[in-house]
């Protein structure tokens, strides 16, 4: 007896979350994508078996004009002679493939362009690479009692089912006329039969398309629950995306003090710094050569309010209280823009008032 671990076979996992669209780029890239291998095979055949017979005849002139030459002008060839028998042989050769080439060109166009239509273009040698998992008895025996494998199973014998009863169905069709098959002639005998065996391929491949439609279905309804992630996974590929909350709050708290220290270092060469006087502090600088009008060397909320008037105490940066042009000079203008055209008047006024009490003169 040998005891079996059923729970071996157990889907465990909590993948219930579809996949987000960087998850899909990934095994796109490695060669994971939705494919129905029974689509572009069942499309060939069709297509093949229809250009047989749009072309059925210029194949049958052909092959009848090499064997009558073979029958009848052999003679005129000198067999004797390599040379000549390679010059019979390629000529018979480029026949053949003139004969053959729309065929190939068919099937070439076909399997291309349903394998397009359902994977784009693609090109990787991801699915060939060796993969020791599948040497694992155990994945085997999953793959083996899975429910793959129970649909090929089914599949299997649906196409046997539907070939053959397309099959019977076609040739009882022509039970009556196989009555009159004795007074025909040989080759008249041989285009029917071949006309009647094309033609019940035919409807045998639209049959086929009904499961392949089946197993495009089947494969996305896999392919889906394959690529499905957890809500961890979707978490963790958000945060390498958008970055880590934590990580990023650093990096703007890391920025802020950058910030601070520029705008504490400019501080000492401002002209005069307006509060209000407690939440706001800007610091206003006059260079009519660098720039038109006043501008803004820096400005703060609270604590950096705090800071940005005790730097200027230090250097003895004149200060003055403005409630109302201190919380429109913080809301309105950035660090190193120009102070706008409204509030030109408030601005000269205090500046003006500085310079007369420190004895400047701002040109």
């Amino acid at each position: 007896m040998i005891n079996i671990n059923l729970q071996l076979f157990a889907d465990t996992s909590d993948k219930t979350e579809k996949a987000t669209p960087k998850k899909r780029m990934d095994l796109r890239k490695k060669g994971q994508v939705l494919q129905s291998k029974e689509l572009p095979t069942t499309l060939i055949l069709l297509m093949l078996f229809i250009s047989i017979r749009i072309f059925g005849n210029s194949i049958y002139k052909g092959t009848s004009a090499i064997l009558n030459m073979f029958l009848t002008q052999t003679s005129e060839y000198n067999l004797q002679d390599a040379t000549e028998i390679m010059r019979l042989l390629t000529f018979v050769a480029l026949e053949i493939v003139k004969m053959v080439a729309p065929f190939f060109i068919v099937a070439i166009l076909v399997g291309v362009l349903s394998t397009y239509v359902q994977i784009g273009f693609l090109f990787t040698f991801e699915p060939i690479k060796p993969k020791f998992s599948k040497l694992n008895p155990i994945n085997g025996l999953k793959r083996l009692f899975s429910s793959r494998s129970f649909f090929e199973l089914l599949k299997s014998v649906a196409k046997v089912v539907l070939i053959g009863w397309v099959a019977w169905s076609s040739i009882q069709n022509e039970f009556i006329n196989m009555m009159k098959l004795m007074d025909l002639s040989v080759t008249s005998l041989a285009a029917y039969l071949v006309d009647t065996a094309l033609s019940i391929a035919i409807k045998i491949c639209f049959a086929l398309l009904i499961i392949s439609a089946v197993d495009y279905y089947f494969q996305w309804r896999k392919h889906e629950k394959d690529i499905r992630m957890s809500k961890q996974e979707v978490k963790e590929e958000y945060k390498q995306m958008e970055g880590n909350p934590e990580i990023k709050s650093k990096i703007k708290q890391k920025q802020r003090e950058i910030s601070m220290r520029r705008m504490l270092k400019d501080v000492p060469q401002a002209d005069v710094v307006i509060t209000n006087p407690t939440h706001y502090a800007v610091a206003i600088k006059y260079e009519p050569q660098k720039m038109g009008a006043p501008y803004v060397l820096a400005k703060g909320v609270d604590f950096m309010a705090k800071r940005i008037k005790e730097v200027a105490k230090e250097h003895k940066i004149y200060t003055m209280e403005n409630v109302a042009l201190a919380q429109a000079l913080y809301k309105s203008v950035d660090v190193g823009e120009a102070v706008p055209s409204e509030l030109y008047k408030a601005v000269a006024e205090v500046l003006a008032f500085v310079y007369n009490l420190e004895g400047k003169n701002p040109t």
